[in-house]
């Protein structure tokens, strides 16, 4: 058996989901375009997308990202990874099938840590797709690539919590259905520098939060924002704090390593999007005598596409097993390394894509030219490169610290002689 064989029932998700974005997502693209623009608001929601929830949901194609079989199918991370890079293939596919970030880690942090009140709230509403939530945890103060540096304040006062500061790129907080955000800020600065932080249940309407302005991406207005929000005085429950004082970081830890594999696969998705449009591009057009693709150069790009998409995918995969098997702890250096490698490997093949196409791949007319503007964010979402190639370098460098022999075998790791 192969070490990534999956379940029968695995497999049946990704035949219906393929034909499901055969026979509606891919022809409803268009119709989405058509719809955003005749509405004049960056941030409208289309009756396209509606339609295609409703469809998908019938298909049984609801909330395959949840691993807890109460609110999903209870899919491994392994089991999960090919869904998601089917529906990476389509910038509105994930939204479709209710597995879009940030609604995914939100829904999991609500389902592991929320109390009864919050599931009834927030998560149930969340998990039927009639409602959306944001994630505020980056602030444009500070270096938010180090958590630690996180500086919205969270007083206790009796009861209640009273926040004050500042954040950005708060996604999907411009949303027409957005009523609820995590916010991560610091409740105390005296703790160890990984207990200073806590995450609490915050209403978008609370009196002093303040929506100012969606940022750009890119040039892009993607249309559930990625809003820079101004909290003034918001006083918050003590009974909406998440897990307890001092779990912030823990639980931005357990939210993270799922939505990395999310995140992969969905790259190579719009990678492996990417080389189809390159290749029936390069087969169609005639540049001095001879079809783009007899170019040797351009037969190169194509081969190191394949080869580079496979080495991701098997990779991302890797790790997706190990979390599910060791977890998420064990498959660290691999949950980096994948952070790292899929953005860059699926932006270069992206951009390639994009030079085959001439001037119209900068345009809207191809899916490439957002795509590339996503990839290129991505590598600063969830943390920047820099940030794994640090923690990847530290874990590399510790098993030979002080002249200790290397390792024969490190857990998941065999040494080749």
């Amino acid at each position: 058996m192969s070490l990534f064989d999956i379940s029968d029932r695995a497999k049946k998700y990704q035949a219906d989901l393929l034909e499901f974005m055969d026979s509606h997502v891919y022809p409803a693209e268009a119709v989405y375009e058509e719809q955003m623009r005749e509405s004049g608001d960056p941030h409208f929601q289309p009756p396209i997308l509606e339609e295609l929830k409703v469809e998908a949901r019938s298909r049984g194609l609801w909330n395959l990202f949840h691993p807890h079989p109460d609110s999903g199918p209870g899919l491994t991370n392994l089991e999960y990874a090919p869904l998601a890079e089917i529906m990476g293939r389509s910038h509105i596919a994930s939204e479709a099938c209710n597995c879009n970030a940030p609604d995914t880690g939100n829904m999991e942090v609500l389902e592991l840590f929320g109390t009864e009140e919050h599931k009834e709230k927030y998560l149930k509403p969340l998990l039927d797709g009639t409602m959306a939530s944001a994630f505020a945890m980056t602030e444009p103060a500070v270096a938010s690539s180090d958590a630690t540096n996180v500086e919205l304040s969270m007083v206790r006062d009796g009861d209640e919590y009273v926040l004050n500061g500042r954040k950005w790129f708060a996604s999907n907080a411009l949303h027409r259905n957005c009523k609820v955000m995590i916010v991560m800020g610091k409740t105390d600065p005296s703790a160890a520098p990984h207990r200073q932080q806590s995450m609490m249940v915050v209403p978008i309407d609370a009196p002093g939060v303040t929506v100012m302005r969606g940022l750009p991406v890119f040039g892009y207005q993607d249309r559930e924002g990625h809003a820079e929000i101004d909290f003034a005085d918001v006083r918050v429950p003590a009974k909406d704090v998440l897990k307890g004082e001092g779990e912030g970081f823990a639980i931005s830890q357990a939210r993270l390593g799922p939505g990395r594999i999310h995140h992969c696969m969905r790259a190579i998705g719009m990678a492996e999007r990417a080389l189809e449009l390159m290749c029936r591009r390069a087969s169609s057009r005639v540049t001095f005598g001879k079809p783009v693709s007899e170019n040797a150069n351009i037969q190169d790009w194509i081969a190191e596409a394949r080869i580079e998409i496979e080495m991701i995918r098997l990779l991302t995969l890797k790790a997706a097993y190990l979390m599910d098997t060791v977890g998420n702890k064990e498959a660290r250096i691999e949950i980096a390394a994948i952070k790292v490698a899929a953005p860059n490997i699926a932006l270069k093949i992206v951009d390639r894509a994009i030079q085959v196409h001439g001037g119209a791949g900068v345009t809207d007319d191809f899916p490439l030219a957002m795509a590339w503007a996503h990839l290129r964010t991505l590598r600063l979402a969830d943390g920047p490169d820099e940030v794994h190639k640090r923690s990847i370098a530290k874990q590399e460098l510790r098993r030979y610290r002080d002249g200790a022999p290397a390792p024969s075998t490190n857990g998941h790791k065999v040494a080749v002689s």
